[in-house]
Protein backbone atom coordinates (compact mmCIF):
# COMPACT_ATOMS: atom_id res chain seq x y z
CA UNK A 1 0.00 0.00 0.00
CA UNK A 2 1.39 3.65 -1.03
CA UNK A 3 2.08 5.94 2.20
CA UNK A 4 0.56 9.09 1.77
CA UNK A 5 2.57 12.18 3.66
CA UNK A 6 0.89 15.24 4.35
CA UNK A 7 1.17 17.93 6.50
CA UNK A 8 -1.87 19.60 8.59
CA UNK A 9 -1.54 23.39 7.47
CA UNK A 10 -4.12 25.88 8.66
CA UNK A 11 -5.13 29.32 7.94
CA UNK A 12 -2.58 32.11 9.36
CA UNK A 13 -5.40 34.07 10.57
CA UNK A 14 -7.02 30.98 12.86
CA UNK A 15 -3.90 31.23 15.25
CA UNK A 16 -1.45 33.98 16.25
CA UNK A 17 1.49 31.57 18.10
CA UNK A 18 4.64 32.24 17.02
CA UNK A 19 7.50 28.80 17.09
CA UNK A 20 11.08 29.49 17.02
CA UNK A 21 13.02 27.28 16.27
CA UNK A 22 16.81 27.34 17.58
CA UNK A 23 19.21 24.20 16.87
CA UNK A 24 21.72 23.58 20.01
CA UNK A 25 25.07 21.42 19.91
CA UNK A 26 26.31 21.56 23.73
CA UNK A 27 26.08 25.29 23.72
CA UNK A 28 22.75 25.24 26.49
CA UNK A 29 24.03 27.92 28.73
CA UNK A 30 24.35 30.65 25.52
CA UNK A 31 20.93 28.89 24.65
CA UNK A 32 19.73 29.53 28.39
CA UNK A 33 20.46 32.73 28.13
CA UNK A 34 18.87 33.18 24.84
CA UNK A 35 15.69 31.71 26.36
CA UNK A 36 15.95 34.70 29.05
CA UNK A 37 15.95 37.21 26.68
CA UNK A 38 13.33 35.14 24.17
CA UNK A 39 10.90 35.47 27.69
CA UNK A 40 11.19 39.11 28.27
CA UNK A 41 10.91 40.07 24.42
CA UNK A 42 7.48 38.18 24.48
CA UNK A 43 6.50 40.34 27.69
CA UNK A 44 7.50 43.33 26.56
CA UNK A 45 5.59 42.76 23.36
CA UNK A 46 2.56 40.52 24.40
CA UNK A 47 3.76 37.76 22.01
CA UNK A 48 2.94 34.28 22.11
CA UNK A 49 6.35 32.81 21.43
CA UNK A 50 7.27 29.08 21.67
CA UNK A 51 10.88 28.02 21.25
CA UNK A 52 11.79 24.12 19.77
CA UNK A 53 15.11 23.27 20.62
CA UNK A 54 16.97 20.96 18.33
CA UNK A 55 19.66 19.39 20.62
CA UNK A 56 21.61 18.31 17.45
CA UNK A 57 23.62 15.46 18.77
CA UNK A 58 24.98 17.34 21.59
CA UNK A 59 27.50 15.06 23.89
CA UNK A 60 25.97 17.43 27.06
CA UNK A 61 22.54 17.30 27.83
CA UNK A 62 21.21 20.65 28.96
CA UNK A 63 22.14 21.54 33.05
CA UNK A 64 19.27 20.83 35.66
CA UNK A 65 16.50 23.27 35.99
CA UNK A 66 16.93 24.27 32.21
CA UNK A 67 13.78 25.55 31.00
CA UNK A 68 11.75 26.52 34.23
CA UNK A 69 9.06 27.93 33.79
CA UNK A 70 9.61 30.64 37.23
CA UNK A 71 12.26 32.29 34.98
CA UNK A 72 11.02 31.99 31.84
CA UNK A 73 7.56 33.31 32.74
CA UNK A 74 6.51 34.78 29.43
CA UNK A 75 6.43 31.58 27.05
CA UNK A 76 4.08 29.73 26.28
CA UNK A 77 5.98 26.28 25.85
CA UNK A 78 9.26 25.03 25.40
CA UNK A 79 10.09 21.45 23.59
CA UNK A 80 13.17 19.54 23.17
CA UNK A 81 13.73 17.85 19.96
CA UNK A 82 16.68 15.63 20.30
CA UNK A 83 18.27 14.08 17.04
CA UNK A 84 20.01 11.07 17.14
CA UNK A 85 23.36 12.11 16.31
CA UNK A 86 24.93 15.18 15.10
CA UNK A 87 24.15 16.25 11.79
CA UNK A 88 24.97 20.07 11.65
CA UNK A 89 23.02 23.00 12.02
CA UNK A 90 22.07 23.74 8.82
CA UNK A 91 20.33 19.67 8.65
CA UNK A 92 18.86 20.26 12.29
CA UNK A 93 17.34 23.00 11.14
CA UNK A 94 15.85 21.44 8.33
CA UNK A 95 14.33 18.63 10.67
CA UNK A 96 13.21 21.17 12.92
CA UNK A 97 10.95 23.21 10.49
CA UNK A 98 9.74 20.14 9.13
CA UNK A 99 8.99 18.98 12.18
CA UNK A 100 6.58 22.25 12.94
CA UNK A 101 5.08 22.26 9.55
CA UNK A 102 3.42 18.33 10.10
CA UNK A 103 2.83 18.38 13.62
CA UNK A 104 2.68 21.92 15.13
CA UNK A 105 0.00 24.77 14.04
CA UNK A 106 0.98 28.36 14.02
CA UNK A 107 1.25 31.13 12.16
CA UNK A 108 4.65 32.25 11.95
CA UNK A 109 7.75 29.97 12.50
CA UNK A 110 11.27 32.14 13.35
CA UNK A 111 14.35 30.30 12.73
CA UNK A 112 17.71 31.63 14.79
CA UNK A 113 21.17 30.58 16.19
CA UNK A 114 21.24 30.03 19.56
CA UNK A 115 24.53 31.85 20.40
CA UNK A 116 22.78 35.03 20.44
CA UNK A 117 23.78 36.72 17.78
CA UNK A 118 20.27 37.06 16.47
CA UNK A 119 19.08 39.18 18.93
CA UNK A 120 15.45 38.31 19.81
CA UNK A 121 14.96 42.26 20.05
CA UNK A 122 15.03 41.95 16.37
CA UNK A 123 11.98 39.49 16.35
CA UNK A 124 8.89 41.68 16.64
CA UNK A 125 10.22 43.86 13.79
CA UNK A 126 10.70 40.69 11.42
CA UNK A 127 7.27 39.45 12.20
CA UNK A 128 5.75 42.63 11.50
CA UNK A 129 7.12 43.34 8.20
CA UNK A 130 5.75 39.57 7.87
CA UNK A 131 1.96 40.28 8.68
CA UNK A 132 2.58 44.06 6.50
CA UNK A 133 3.56 41.69 3.53
CA UNK A 134 0.09 39.53 4.20
CA UNK A 135 1.83 36.50 5.53
CA UNK A 136 2.88 35.67 1.94
CA UNK A 137 6.96 36.24 2.00
CA UNK A 138 9.85 34.88 4.20
CA UNK A 139 11.60 37.68 6.08
CA UNK A 140 14.81 37.20 6.46
CA UNK A 141 17.38 39.74 8.97
CA UNK A 142 19.92 41.29 6.06
CA UNK A 143 22.82 41.47 8.06
CA UNK A 144 24.09 45.83 7.81
CA UNK A 145 27.01 45.25 10.58
CA UNK A 146 29.20 42.51 11.77
CA UNK A 147 30.89 41.52 15.05
CA UNK A 148 33.28 39.48 14.00
CA UNK A 149 37.49 40.04 13.77
CA UNK A 150 38.76 41.02 10.76
CA UNK A 151 40.50 38.12 9.20
CA UNK A 152 37.31 36.44 9.33
CA UNK A 153 35.46 39.08 7.55
CA UNK A 154 38.13 39.30 4.70
CA UNK A 155 37.27 35.49 4.25
CA UNK A 156 33.39 36.27 4.29
CA UNK A 157 34.04 38.71 1.51
CA UNK A 158 35.90 36.28 -0.60
CA UNK A 159 33.48 33.77 0.09
CA UNK A 160 30.69 36.32 -1.06
CA UNK A 161 32.58 36.90 -3.68
CA UNK A 162 33.00 33.89 -5.73
CA UNK A 163 29.13 32.94 -4.41
CA UNK A 164 27.84 35.41 -6.72
CA UNK A 165 30.09 34.92 -9.15
CA UNK A 166 29.32 31.00 -9.11
CA UNK A 167 25.67 31.14 -8.23
CA UNK A 168 24.24 34.90 -9.46
CA UNK A 169 23.08 35.25 -5.60
CA UNK A 170 24.71 37.94 -3.35
CA UNK A 171 24.99 36.58 0.23
CA UNK A 172 23.36 38.65 2.61
CA UNK A 173 21.03 36.93 5.20
CA UNK A 174 22.10 33.62 7.30
CA UNK A 175 19.82 31.59 9.19
CA UNK A 176 17.45 34.31 11.18
CA UNK A 177 14.39 34.59 9.55
CA UNK A 178 10.41 34.29 10.20
CA UNK A 179 8.32 32.28 7.88
CA UNK A 180 4.26 32.18 7.47
CA UNK A 181 3.38 28.79 8.37
CA UNK A 182 1.56 28.82 4.99
CA UNK A 183 4.69 28.63 3.26
CA UNK A 184 6.35 25.98 4.67
CA UNK A 185 4.69 23.56 2.34
CA UNK A 186 7.09 25.02 -0.29
CA UNK A 187 10.03 24.20 1.81
CA UNK A 188 9.00 20.85 3.25
CA UNK A 189 9.59 19.18 -0.41
CA UNK A 190 12.58 20.72 -1.62
CA UNK A 191 15.35 18.00 -0.93
CA UNK A 192 18.51 21.43 -1.10
CA UNK A 193 16.49 21.81 2.56
CA UNK A 194 19.23 18.90 3.79
CA UNK A 195 21.86 21.10 2.58
CA UNK A 196 21.04 24.70 3.38
CA UNK A 197 17.85 26.63 4.60
CA UNK A 198 18.02 30.07 3.43
CA UNK A 199 19.59 28.84 -0.10
CA UNK A 200 16.73 26.73 -0.44
CA UNK A 201 14.45 29.54 0.20
CA UNK A 202 16.22 31.37 -2.75
CA UNK A 203 16.27 28.56 -5.35
CA UNK A 204 12.89 27.75 -4.44
CA UNK A 205 11.54 31.12 -5.42
CA UNK A 206 10.08 31.50 -2.35
CA UNK A 207 8.47 35.26 -2.28
CA UNK A 208 11.57 36.98 0.16
CA UNK A 209 12.35 40.08 1.55
CA UNK A 210 14.75 41.59 3.30
CA UNK A 211 14.58 43.75 6.69
CA UNK A 212 17.83 45.02 7.95
CA UNK A 213 18.82 44.14 11.52
CA UNK A 214 22.53 44.72 12.80
CA UNK A 215 24.17 41.43 14.67
CA UNK A 216 24.23 41.09 18.25
CA UNK A 217 27.18 39.80 20.29
CA UNK A 218 27.82 35.92 21.26
CA UNK A 219 26.17 35.27 24.62
CA UNK A 220 28.60 32.92 26.25
CA UNK A 221 31.57 30.94 25.33
CA UNK A 222 33.44 30.19 21.85
CA UNK A 223 31.80 29.39 19.20
CA UNK A 224 32.39 26.04 17.85
CA UNK A 225 32.44 26.61 14.08
CA UNK A 226 36.26 26.28 13.27
CA UNK A 227 37.40 27.19 9.47
CA UNK A 228 36.76 23.75 8.41
CA UNK A 229 33.66 23.67 9.56
CA UNK A 230 32.76 27.69 7.75
CA UNK A 231 34.13 26.50 4.42
CA UNK A 232 32.13 23.42 4.55
CA UNK A 233 28.86 25.40 5.54
CA UNK A 234 29.97 27.86 2.44
CA UNK A 235 29.69 25.06 0.06
CA UNK A 236 26.85 23.77 1.26
CA UNK A 237 25.47 26.96 0.06
CA UNK A 238 26.58 26.39 -3.10
CA UNK A 239 26.06 22.96 -3.35
CA UNK A 240 22.18 23.63 -3.78
CA UNK A 241 22.96 25.74 -6.68
CA UNK A 242 25.24 23.03 -8.24
CA UNK A 243 23.59 23.04 -11.52
CA UNK A 244 24.14 26.86 -11.73
CA UNK A 245 27.79 26.52 -10.88
CA UNK A 246 27.76 23.49 -13.11
CA UNK A 247 26.44 26.08 -16.03
CA UNK A 248 28.38 29.06 -15.77
CA UNK A 249 31.75 26.69 -14.94
CA UNK A 250 31.05 24.70 -18.58
CA UNK A 251 30.22 28.04 -19.83
CA UNK A 252 34.02 29.79 -18.97
CA UNK A 253 35.74 26.20 -19.88
CA UNK A 254 33.89 26.41 -23.04
CA UNK A 255 34.86 29.85 -23.53
CA UNK A 256 38.87 28.77 -22.94
CA UNK A 257 38.76 26.22 -25.37
CA UNK A 258 37.82 28.80 -27.81
CA UNK A 259 40.85 30.88 -26.84
CA UNK A 260 42.85 27.70 -26.90
CA UNK A 261 42.22 26.80 -30.34
CA UNK A 262 42.43 30.34 -31.34
CA UNK A 263 46.04 30.34 -29.78
CA UNK A 264 46.79 27.05 -31.61
CA UNK A 265 45.73 28.31 -34.57
CA UNK A 266 47.84 31.01 -34.11
CA UNK A 267 51.20 28.95 -33.64
CA UNK A 268 50.55 27.32 -37.05
CA UNK A 269 50.05 30.46 -38.89
CA UNK A 270 53.44 32.01 -37.50
CA UNK A 271 54.99 28.80 -37.62
CA UNK A 272 54.54 27.94 -41.27
CA UNK A 273 53.19 31.53 -42.44
CA UNK A 274 56.09 34.02 -41.39
CA UNK A 275 59.52 33.82 -40.87
CA UNK A 276 59.47 34.60 -36.95
CA UNK A 277 59.05 31.42 -35.89
CA UNK A 278 61.97 30.21 -33.35
CA UNK A 279 63.37 26.67 -33.72
CA UNK A 280 61.37 24.03 -31.58
CA UNK A 281 59.00 27.07 -29.84
CA UNK A 282 56.05 26.25 -32.06
CA UNK A 283 56.47 22.48 -31.55
CA UNK A 284 56.66 23.21 -27.78
CA UNK A 285 53.72 25.88 -27.80
CA UNK A 286 51.46 23.58 -29.54
CA UNK A 287 52.06 20.48 -27.74
CA UNK A 288 51.59 23.03 -24.37
CA UNK A 289 48.25 24.24 -26.07
CA UNK A 290 46.87 20.92 -26.82
CA UNK A 291 47.44 19.60 -23.35
CA UNK A 292 45.39 22.09 -22.27
CA UNK A 293 42.77 21.65 -24.70
CA UNK A 294 42.25 18.21 -24.06
CA UNK A 295 42.20 18.95 -20.10
CA UNK A 296 39.43 21.69 -20.63
CA UNK A 297 37.82 19.24 -22.90
CA UNK A 298 37.96 16.81 -19.91
CA UNK A 299 36.49 19.10 -17.35
CA UNK A 300 33.92 19.97 -20.02
CA UNK A 301 32.51 16.33 -19.84
CA UNK A 302 32.90 16.10 -16.41
CA UNK A 303 30.76 19.43 -15.57
CA UNK A 304 28.04 18.60 -18.12
CA UNK A 305 27.88 15.18 -16.33
CA UNK A 306 27.59 16.68 -12.79
CA UNK A 307 24.59 19.10 -13.67
CA UNK A 308 22.74 15.86 -15.41
CA UNK A 309 23.32 14.10 -11.87
CA UNK A 310 22.36 16.95 -9.99
CA UNK A 311 19.39 17.14 -11.85
CA UNK A 312 18.45 13.59 -12.12
CA UNK A 313 19.44 12.37 -8.50
CA UNK A 314 16.91 11.77 -5.48
CA UNK A 315 17.84 13.01 -2.46
CA UNK A 316 16.56 13.24 1.17
CA UNK A 317 12.87 14.47 1.26
CA UNK A 318 12.34 16.74 4.38
CA UNK A 319 8.42 15.84 4.82
CA UNK A 320 9.18 11.92 3.93
CA UNK A 321 12.12 11.68 6.00
CA UNK A 322 12.33 13.52 8.95
CA UNK A 323 11.38 11.54 11.46
CA UNK A 324 13.79 9.17 11.23
CA UNK A 325 16.47 11.30 12.63
CA UNK A 326 14.13 12.36 15.83
CA UNK A 327 15.06 10.07 18.63
CA UNK A 328 12.88 12.22 20.96
CA UNK A 329 10.74 15.30 21.46
CA UNK A 330 10.48 16.45 25.36
CA UNK A 331 7.90 19.12 26.55
CA UNK A 332 9.98 21.07 28.94
CA UNK A 333 7.28 23.43 29.99
CA UNK A 334 4.80 23.71 30.50
CA UNK A 335 4.97 19.89 31.39
CA UNK A 336 8.20 18.84 33.03
CA UNK A 337 8.63 22.03 34.57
Amino acid sequence: METVYAARYIHPMQNSSVIIIIPVFNDWEAARLLLGQISETAGREQLSLSVLLVNDGSIEGPPPGFGRVATLPNLAEIRVMNLRGNLGHQRAIAIGVTHVAVNWPCRHIVVMDGDGEDSPDDVPRLLKRAIAEGDRKVVFAERVRRSENLRFRAGYQIYRFLHGLLTGHKVRVGNFSVVPHVLLNRLVIQADLWNHYAATIFKSRTPHVMEPCPRAKRLEGQSRMNYIALVIHGLSAMAVFADRVGVRLLIANMILIMLVLGAMAAVVGVRFGTDLAVPVWATTAFGHLANLLFTSIGLSIAFLFIILGSRSAAGFLPIRDYQYYIAEVITLMPGDS
